[in-house]
């Protein structure tokens, strides 16, 4: 198993790449190739899909986009060939607010993204997901606990942006209660 690989990029077709370490070339399928430049060095995290008939390594440029595949990925109905392109405009926080928005419309933009397959990556990601500004705020304990009294994650986003999060956690709740009842 492979966590990531660091290496050159030798050649880039229009849905992967080959990146070489220790002179191996390794096909590496990416949401987006074209954002890759030729003989430069990249850091790819990597998931190794491996079936009875193929063995493929589909890589990321961080670490939070490969968790957020493998998510994916465990949706019913939704394979890793489907799951890659969502990533392909390689903005994740717009991906996971469609999710928690319930924007059918945005996800059945992407190839292969039907309204049965779009609405089934909502029901079973739909409060599961954290975004990169939850985890810059360092809020996560806070955002758990208001989502757990019920209120919705938009909400919540506005929210916790206007609370100090130096601030010890009881001391957060009460100041993100107050907010909400404003």
């Amino acid at each position: 198993m492979y966590n990531y690989i660091i290496g050159i990029v030798k050649q880039i077709e229009s849905n992967y790449i080959v990146l070489e370490n220790q002179a191996v070339g390794y096909l590496i399928y990416t949401a987006n190739p074209y954002k890759f430049k030729l003989e430069e060095n990249y850091k790819l995290y990597i998931y190794q899909y491996v079936r009875e008939d193929e063995i493929s390594l589909y890589g990321f440029e961080t670490l939070e986009e490969k968790n957020m595949f493998l998510k994916l990925i465990a949706v019913k109905g939704l394979g890793c060939k489907m799951a890659l392109p969502l990533f392909a405009t390689g903005q994740i926080n717009s991906l996971i607010a469609a999710i928690e928005e319930e924007n059918v419309t945005y996800l059945k933009k992407f190839p292969k993204i039907g309204d049965k397959v779009a609405r089934q990556i909502i029901l079973d990601l739909k409060g599961k997901l954290v975004t990169k500004e939850e985890l810059k705020n360092n809020n996560k304990e806070l955002i758990e606990t208001l989502k757990a009294l019920g209120y919705k994650n938009a909400d919540i986003q506005k929210v916790v942006k206007q609370i100090d999060s130096n601030l010890e956690i009881e001391q957060q709740i009460k100041e993100a209660l107050k907010l909400f009842l404003k």
